[in-house]
């Protein structure tokens, strides 16, 4: 049995799951700037896109498959896939290279795009595809564009979203390049963490498009003001995704933390690693009153980037890398 082909008693659990899932997701608060994606969230199965995937056991992973022989590990997949966490997808020598993120934090990336209805999507990083199968369930599939290095990834998720009965344009790329054959865009979306924002990015989108990236444990939200210039402040929540694949590390060598560092240090000392020294972002993050990640930002102006507090010509300010 595959995952889409359910017995009777399990698809009962699925219904179920999903709707207890949804009801999670609205009581955390997560699409409260745009309640519009909970009817997504209610449609698209999630279980379609997550055959297998793998929980961590003492000394390794162990696989959970939707196709067991075993009815108690088909009902334990299943019940896994709809709880609200993130599930690795794919390992590579004992490496995550590939997973489906936490949903909460989807409805809350979702959201904070801002989408409006003729929107045009570019997601980087496909993944499962079910991140792009709720992007088509609200506008559209002609309005979304997947990519994803791996040819392996964006095969499956073609075939997981056409089970599902979603057509989105799917690309087999590197997605630092973004998609120009699709562009202009109104909105980027990544669903992989970044050191940098790819110039490419505000070039390929319209004048008022909105780019959201995991990048240094945040997610930065970016207004582009044209193909040179694009400017925001982070999300104050945390994100932690898989590294962007075809880019350098997501967190390039060793940050110097130390134990019980407090997460929002940890967070300054990532996103200054290699430019300011760690003990002067120790000392700043104290003489600024611990701040929070919202009053972080990031400026692309021509070839130039950089990560400030408070204001973008203020006194702290520091490249990226």
């Amino acid at each position: 049995m595959s995952a889409h082909a359910l017995d009777k008693d399990l698809d009962a659990v699925a219904v179920s799951a999903r709707a207890e899932l949804v009801r999670a997701i609205g009581l955390s608060g997560a699409w409260d700037a745009d309640p519009g994606w909970r009817a997504a969230f209610a449609s698209v199965p999630r279980h379609l896109f997550v055959p297998y995937y793998y929980v961590g056991v003492e000394g390794g992973y162990e696989r959970l498959w939707g196709g067991s022989p075993d009815p108690r590990i088909r009902e334990r997949w299943l019940r896994g896939v709809y709880a609200d966490v993130p599930l690795a997808t794919r390992l590579r020598d004992g490496e995550l290279v590939s997973s489906s993120s936490q949903p909460s934090l989807m409805a809350r990336m979702l959201a904070e795009l801002r989408v409006a209805d003729g929107a045009r999507v570019l997601e980087i990083g496909a993944g499962t595809g079910y991140n792009a199968a709720l992007l088509a369930h609200r506008l559209g599939d002609a309005l979304i564009t997947t990519v994803d290095l791996e040819p392996e990834i964006t095969e499956s998720a073609r075939t997981h979203l056409a089970a599902a009965g979603y057509r989105p344009t799917v690309v087999t790329g590197d997605g630092s390049r973004g998609v120009p054959e699709h562009a202009p865009y109104d909105r980027i979306i990544a669903t992989c963490a970044l050191t940098s924002i790819p110039r490419a990015w505000p070039a390929q989108c319209s004048p008022g498009a909105r780019i959201l990236a995991p990048l240094a444990t945040g997610l930065i939200a970016l207004t582009v003001h044209d193909a040179t210039h694009a400017e925001g402040t982070f999300l104050n929540t945390a994100a932690y995704f898989v590294p962007l694949r075809g880019t350098e590390p997501a967190v390039p060598g060793e940050i110097p933390h130390r134990p019980g560092d407090h997460e929002l240090l940890r967070f300054l000392l990532t996103l200054t690693h290699g430019t300011l020294a760690p003990q002067d972002a120790r000392d700043l993050w104290e003489q600024e009153g611990r701040p929070g990640r919202e009053r972080y930002g990031i400026t692309l102006a021509d070839e130039q980037a950089w990560a400030w507090l408070d204001a973008p010509e203020g006194s702290h300010a520091w490249p990226l890398r």
